[in-house]
């Protein structure tokens, strides 16, 4: 039995999973061996980390470990990237947080199955390549938003405060509710999550290569429970996890439902879109490697209808877990659901063990967590870039944190676009000029064809020349300027050989300004147009009788002056 080889650019090598790829180039002993300390080392990041974010995104510990385990698995395997481990993410905290409260975790499952069938759709229509489009100054915005609001949602558990009431979602209403209550806090849950806190720093500096979250939360949770601390645990607050996974079931797909939660499940799928993108773009950036970014899209869908039929969160690709699995020597994708593999050992082996870990002490992973993925650097650098960036790092950031992180990130990558247009068209000019023609050109360069010094002083003939995309940022510019038809002129060359773009506003501007020539009676010429610039000219109506196209300037200047003089 023969494997079909797909061509480069077919379809099925677009949507070929790089699991596929890696069976077809061999897979041998020694790239398992490699994928098993891969995968076991990344499962001990993600064991305590994957419990972490569920418990802040308003849901059980289990949920976090049945969206790795499911999730995880779907995203590694079916995957367009070698390297990328997904599963529950930081990011999707503040999302996931507020669409339980409002809709209950059943609402947030058919949420997550939705987005599922919103990513695979949109890496269908292969729209990978355009998610990757982001602004970097909107990317950094919404980043360092969603690292102050965990931050802000761990103050609670890793002070150990008793709230009055429910704990509010917006952060004004937060730091509201926060502040009366910090008479109670508990001097043990702070001494729990500031010896998580040092140990795995110190771990990090001291011995980079031990899993320094499961350690840290490991001793944490011995030593609260050999010295008797007061803290809330895992187990006082949800009873414990569950030591095998739910079967998997359909949420509520009533149409009332789902209109309901339709806005959380787009903000999943766009979320989860970017957030695995740019986590695919990282291994590839450390390992050499290319992803196929629609096939990614894919595998992300069918990973949140996976979670979400099993009881879980959101799952995305996540830089973390992914960066763990290449430094950890990864070869393939098996890593990957390999590690889903250890997390389900441990649940199976292990549950009872969670039960004692205090909440104190996850809330210092996330504290970490929040502080490493608020790139701190970049921001800086960013807001002393130019005022155009900052202005829309600001406005990501700020909608993010106070209003909505979907809007926020709209919001930014609107305000990108209309910077970007307008430095594109600042990038683009017209030169008006008389006719240039080299005056020291040697004879037999083209004897056919010898210098005429009255070309170069036809006053009756203009030159345009445009340089740079000529599209509908600059198209209204650019017509003014070649709209100035003075009645003296006789014909004017517009020059596009330094135009490499034009869109059909500009095309038809030039076809206007064309018919409006013709009915003075001037004649138009184009000059130095690619094939596809000449395309787009055409199909707007730019051609004969109104404009005629010639290769040179001087071609068309040369006609242009034995028209005008009757020759």
């Amino acid at each position: 039995m023969s494997i079909g080889v797909s061509t480069p650019g077919s379809s099925s090598a677009l949507f070929a999973p790089k699991l596929l790829t890696v069976l077809r180039e061999g897979y041998g002993l020694t790239a398992l061996r490699a994928d098993v300390v891969a995968g076991l080392t990344v499962a001990i990041v993600a064991l305590p980390l994957s419990m972490a974010i569920a418990i802040a995104s308003g849901t059980g510990p289990e949920r976090g470990l049945f969206t790795a385990i499911v999730g995880g698995f779907l995203i590694s395997a079916l995957g367009g990237s070698r390297f990328q481990v997904g599963g529950p993410a930081g990011a999707f905290i503040v999302l996931v947080a507020a669409c339980v409260e409002r809709h209950g975790v059943e609402g947030m499952l058919l949420a997550t199955l939705l987005a599922g069938l919103f990513l695979t759709l949109a890496g269908a229509l292969r729209l990978g390549t355009f998610i990757k489009f982001i602004p970097y100054p909107v990317t950094v915005g919404f980043t360092a938003g969603i690292a102050v609001i965990i931050l802000a949602s761990q103050v609670k558990d890793l002070l150990g405060l008793s709230l009055a009431g429910k704990e509010p979602g917006p952060l004004i209403a937060k730091i509201e509710a926060l502040i009366p209550a910090l008479p109670t806090i508990s001097p043990a849950a702070v001494a729990v999550a500031l010896l998580v806190v040092g140990l795995i720093l110190g771990l990090k500096r001291l011995r980079p290569t031990w899993p320094g979250m499961l350690i840290a939360v490991a001793v944490a949770s011995v030593a609260a429970g050999l010295l008797g601390l007061p803290v809330e645990t895992i187990g006082s607050r949800f009873g414990g996890i569950p030591s095998m996974l739910p079967a998997p079931r359909l949420p509520d797909l009533s149409w009332t439902k789902v209109e309901a939660v339709l806005p959380d499940a787009v903000a999943f799928a766009l979320l989860g879109a970017i957030e695995s993108l740019l986590s695919a773009v990282v291994a590839d950036g450390m390992t050499g490697r290319r992803h196929r970014s629609n096939c990614e899209l894919v595998a992300q869908g069918f990973a949140n209808i996976g979670a979400a039929l099993f009881g879980g969160i959101p799952a995305t690709g996540t830089i973390a877990r992914t960066a763990t699995n290449v430094r950890a020597g990864a070869r393939s994708p098996v890593a990957g659901m390999l590690h889903s593999a250890f997390l389900l050992g441990f649940m199976l082996l292990a549950a009872p063990l969670a039960a004692y870990i205090p909440l104190a002490a996850l809330a210092g992973v996330l504290v970490l967590v929040a502080w490493n993925m608020a790139e701190k650097h970049e921001f800086a650098a960013l807001l002393r870039s130019s005022r155009g960036d900052a202005v829309v790092l600001l406005a990501t950031f700020g909608l993010t944190v106070f209003r909505d992180l979907a809007e926020g990130i709209v919001v930014g990558f609107a305000l990108g676009a209309a910077l970007f247009i307008h430095r594109m068209s600042m990038a683009t000019g017209v030169e008006e000029r008389l006719p240039l023609v080299p005056p020291d050109r040697v004879d037999t360069v083209d004897p056919r064809q010898p210098y005429d010094p009255t070309l170069a002083t036809d006053r009756n003939v203009v030159v345009y020349r445009l340089s740079g995309a000529f599209f509908f940022g600059t198209a209204s510019t650019i017509g003014a300027v070649l709209d100035r038809i003075a009645d003296e002129r006789k014909a004017f060359v517009i020059d596009f050989s330094a135009v490499p773009f034009i869109d059909s506003t500009a095309a038809n501007v030039i076809a206007g300004i064309g018919r409006k020539a013709g009915r003075h009676g001037i004649r138009v010429f184009v000059t130095g147009a690619t094939p596809v610039v000449r395309h787009a000219l055409l199909q707007a109506g730019a051609r004969r009788p109104h404009v005629r196209y010639l290769p040179r300037i001087e071609d068309a200047v040369r006609v242009a002056h034995a028209a005008a003089n009757g020759a």
